[in-house]
């Protein structure tokens, strides 16, 4: 499988990083940037071709992953139309839905869109993923076999779903991190060194999303088993709870997701 890259990022590079010499052979991966660095550096690090300009190379790939910015994609995509033939188009731009993809591609319809997340960077991602109706067996299983080098998949039925996809785990690594400063700032003022709390909180939030994927019970069985009546555990949920953090986080989370809709609708926009 031949693979070009338009975009050289942390994204498209955390791919690259799973895809060279496992799924696709080095020289089988072409990265597109205008930064002539960050070109560089993937050359030197996984031995892939680079160019700083879109060319006839992409009319030899199979698949041509869109990983550049969503302001940025019509562009991209007005110098890349005159290379495509029967290629695979993979976006993970957040924002552009294929009936536009498609629409300035002159009707191009093989196309799949992911929401990747960044923990992708570590292998650890997982991307919610919706094919085209006209995405053939195999053009599936190249795109899945090229977004699981970073992590896990899920295929969805309808690309209004990615949205929600955004919502929850698009964005999702940074509510993490929002919980865990707090988590280190409470432990700060409880008497921790920073570093202490916040190495307590990483470990904390680590073993339990491990005990949760491991687990056959639902999460609020689990909850439930460390939460005994008056004690220190029920202490602080029942102050999460008069805080309303429950649901401030549901409404944090619709707001991204409606946020999400309403890129959809500014990028598309004809």
């Amino acid at each position: 499988m031949k693979i070009a890259f338009i975009g050289g990022g942390n994204m498209a590079a955390a791919l690259i990083g799973g895809l060279a010499g496992k799924v696709a052979a080095a020289e089988d991966i072409h990265v597109v940037d205008l930064n002539a660095d960050a070109l560089q550096a993937l050359k030197d690090k996984f031995g892939v071709t680079t160019a700083q300009s879109i060319d006839g190379t992409l009319a030899n790939a199979d698949v041509v992953v869109l990983a550049v910015k969503p302001q940025q994609m019509r562009d991209v995509v007005a110098s890349l139309k005159p290379f495509i033939g029967a290629q695979l188009i993979v976006s993970i731009a957040a924002g552009i839905r294929m009936v536009d993809l498609s629409r300035w591609l002159d009707g191009h319809q093989a196309i799949v869109r992911a929401m990747p997340n960044t923990p992708a960077l570590i292998g650890k991602g997982i991307s919610g993923v919706v094919p085209h109706a006209q995405v053939s067996t195999l053009q599936r299983a190249q795109a899945d076999s090229i977004l699981k080098a970073v992590g896990e998949t899920l295929w969805l039925d309808s690309e209004e779903k990615l949205d929600a996809v955004t919502a929850v785990s698009g964005s999702g690594p940074a509510y993490v991190f929002y919980f865990l400063e707090a988590m280190e700032q409470a432990a700060a003022q409880l008497g921790l060194s920073p570093e202490d709390g916040l190495q307590l909180a990483k470990a904390t939030f680590a073993g339990a999303t491990e005990l949760a994927r491991r687990s056959d019970e639902s999460v609020a069985t689990l909850r439930e088993r460390v939460t005994s009546k008056g004690g220190t555990t029920y202490a602080a949920l029942t102050s999460l709870e008069q805080s309303g953090v429950k649901g401030a986080i549901v409404q944090a989370l619709q707001a991204a997701a409606h946020r999400s809709k309403e890129l959809g609708d500014e990028f598309g926009k004809a």
